[in-house]
């Protein structure tokens, strides 16, 4: 799917305390219901799903990704602001939500997934994982 198809809104500061990622899709209708839907014909859990940022060089964006956790594979991916994700990932670290963010997936028929999320890895423009700009909870092991 094209990068072009979707925009993202970061909001590290939400009424419910709770960082947010909110990504709304606008490509062709059932496309994205079609890349999250699985084998089995249900939608992925939030366990199912890892979402990463990518730090572009010589640039102030990068690319946000959603993956399928057990294979690796872009589920899509879309062009946000690093002082964004930087934003949200210091919210979510000094706030009162243990870490945790919210990802908003909103297609073009209006409906939404919501996944809650403690980890967001976050890799330089080399692929060089920077774990202090990311969300890393203590239980888990890279």
């Amino acid at each position: 799917m094209r990068r072009d198809y979707f925009t993202v809104d970061i909001h590290h500061d939400t009424d419910d305390g709770i960082p947010a990622i909110r990504i709304a899709y606008e490509g062709p209708p059932g496309e994205l219901r079609d890349r999250l839907t699985t084998t089995a014909e249900t939608t992925p859990e939030a366990g199912d799903i890892d979402v990463t940022f990518r730090r572009q060089a010589a640039t102030n964006d990068g690319v946000l990704a959603l993956t399928e956790r057990m294979t690796g594979e872009f589920i899509f991916e879309v062009t946000a602001a690093v002082k964004d994700v930087e934003r949200l990932v210091e919210a979510a670290q000094n706030g009162d939500t243990d870490g945790q963010y919210e990802v908003r997936v909103t297609d073009s028929d209006g409906k939404s997934l919501v996944y809650d999320k403690r980890t967001l890895l976050v890799y330089g423009h080399d692929g060089s994982l920077l774990r202090e700009e990311s969300l890393i909870p203590g239980s888990v092991e890279l």
